[in-house]
């Protein structure tokens, strides 16, 4: 399975050996998550802004959240830690299940 790499806000997704498959994105980013499948990617931003892509890089989806620190898979689903100490369980569509 490919390895999620942040090096100054750019995502890298690179082989086990270690090699640079692409970059992802290329500013911003404070953090990252591969799903179990690896063919999503979920990128959070230094703004608090969350973004579904593919492994590919292209863009899918922007998660409507106010200030996220991390967002990480759950299975199909999707955590948002957020600034204000909540966390928000979402679809993969965005849609909110539930703030805990």
């Amino acid at each position: 399975m490919n390895i999620l790499k942040i090096i100054n806000g750019k995502v890298e997704l690179r082989s086990p050996t270690g090699s640079l498959i692409r970059t992802i994105v290329s500013s911003g980013a404070s953090a990252a998550d591969l799903n179990d499948d690896g063919e999503f990617v979920m990128v959070t931003y230094e703004n608090g802004k969350v973004e579904l892509r593919k492994e590919s890089g292209s863009l899918i989806k922007t998660i409507p959240c106010n200030k996220a620190l991390n967002a990480k898979f759950n299975g199909d689903d999707i955590v948002i830690s957020l600034e204000n100490g909540k966390t928000e369980l979402r679809k993969q569509s965005g849609s909110l299940i539930r703030t805990i």
